[in-house]
């Protein structure tokens, strides 16, 4: 599971954050953004967070997570429709002359930190 990997580079990039940021309270929460097409499994991070942050800086912190889903955009006939997974057609008139845009990120967006 990559997933636990990628919560705990995760923490340590909080802890990088919030150190540089010179705040001192305890961190409530963090929002993420993570593409359906990125590969991760939202709630595989969710586990590995309550997993991972115990005795860490975001220990006790509410993760929200975003799910973006990717555009697929069509050569042909201009459509421009949201997807969740992997096209390699057009859902609307089946050319292969298409590309996707987005769905894929996978961004810390913000922390909350307690005053």
């Amino acid at each position: 599971m990559h997933e636990l990997a990628i919560v705990e580079a995760l923490i340590e990039q909080v802890q990088r954050e919030v150190h540089r940021s010179g705040q001192h309270g305890r961190v409530l929460g963090l929002e993420l953004t993570i593409g359906r097409l990125s590969g991760v499994n939202c709630e595989s991070v969710r586990f590995a967070f309550e997993l991972l942050s115990p005795g860490t800086v975001v220990e006790g912190a509410k993760v929200s997570i975003r799910e973006p889903r990717a555009i697929c955009s069509c050569a042909d006939c201009h459509a421009r429709v949201e997807v969740d997974e992997l096209a390699f057609q057009c859902p609307r008139c089946g050319s292969g002359n298409v590309s996707l845009e987005g769905g894929r990120d996978l961004l810390l967006d913000s922390i909350e930190v307690e005053d």
